[in-house]
C-alpha cells in the first residue's frame, strides 16, 4: 500500500523565553502533550494532540501559501526574504522534509510556522488525524 504525503500545519506565537522550558517540549516529558510550546524536533508535532493542527494540505502550493499567509506578520523582522524561504520549502516538502520559519518579534515574542509531512521520515507517529501514518 502507498503511502501518501501529505502536510500538517503548525502555528506558537508566544513568549520568546518560554522556549527555554525544553523538558515539557520533548515527548518524553509527561507534560509533553498538555504543553502548548513548539517541540523541539519538528516532526513531535506529530506527537501532540490532533487539535493543534492548524491546516491540513494534500497539495504543495497551498501548503506554502499558507506558510506564507500566517508567517507575514514576522517577514519585516527576518533578515531572510520571504521569497527565499518559499523557494527552500519548494525544494524540501515534496521530497519528505518538515519546514519550520520561526522569528524573534518585538517584545520577546517568538513566532514559528511549520509545515510538517506525514508521514515522517524522522518520527514514528501515525497521522494524527488519520490514525494510520497515511
Amino acid at each position: 500500500m502507498e503511502l501518501l504525503l501529505h502536510w500538517h500545519a503548525y502555528t506558537w506565537n508566544g513568549n520568546g523565553a518560554d522556549l527555554a522550558r525544553e523538558d515539557e517540549r520533548r515527548p518524553t516529558s509527561p507534560d509533553f502533550f498538555s504543553s502548548l510550546l513548539p517541540p523541539m524536533r519538528t516532526g513531535e508535532w506529530l506527537a501532540k494532540p490532533a487539535s493543534r493542527i492548524a491546516e491540513t494540505f494534500e497539495d504543495v502550493d497551498k501548503a506554502i501559501e499558507w506558510m506564507r499567509t500566517q508567517y507575514a506578520p514576522a517577514s519585516a523582522h527576518d533578515p531572510i526574504s520571504m521569497s527565499h524561504h518559499q523557494r527552500e520549502a519548494y525544494g524540501l516538502l515534496p521530497g519528505g522534509v518538515d519546514v519550520q520559519w520561526g522569528c524573534w518579534l518585538p517584545g520577546g515574542r517568538f513566532l514559528t510556522v511549520g509545515m510538517i509531512c506525514c508521514p515522517n521520515r524522522h518520527v514514528n507517529h501515525p497521522c494524527p488525524k488519520r490514525g494510520d501514518g497515511r
